[in-house]
């Protein structure tokens, strides 16, 4: 993991900022959802990319009764 040097406190919400230098670096624009995952004591942001229910690809997807579903998971349940 690599530290960026910045610093920044919890306000009474429980909200961080992130820096638009960050922003801008990770491509991360106004109105992104972002996944929190956790592992150990860390906190752990990720931008949010739907991936496949079954194999977790993000490529080539297609939404099913609100599940997303890759190509070729798709062609797999349609044998």
């Amino acid at each position: 993991m690599k530290s960026t040097g910045v610093v920044r406190k919890v306000d009474e919400l429980g909200r961080i900022v992130l820096p638009i230098e960050l922003r801008r670096t990770l491509d991360i624009e106004v109105k992104d959802a972002l996944e929190i995952f956790t592992e150990g004591e860390q906190i752990i942001l990720r931008k949010y990319q739907p991936a496949c229910i079954f194999c977790g690809e993000a490529n080539d997807m297609t939404n099913f009764k609100g599940k997303n579903i890759c190509e070729h998971c798709l062609k797999q349940l349609k044998k």
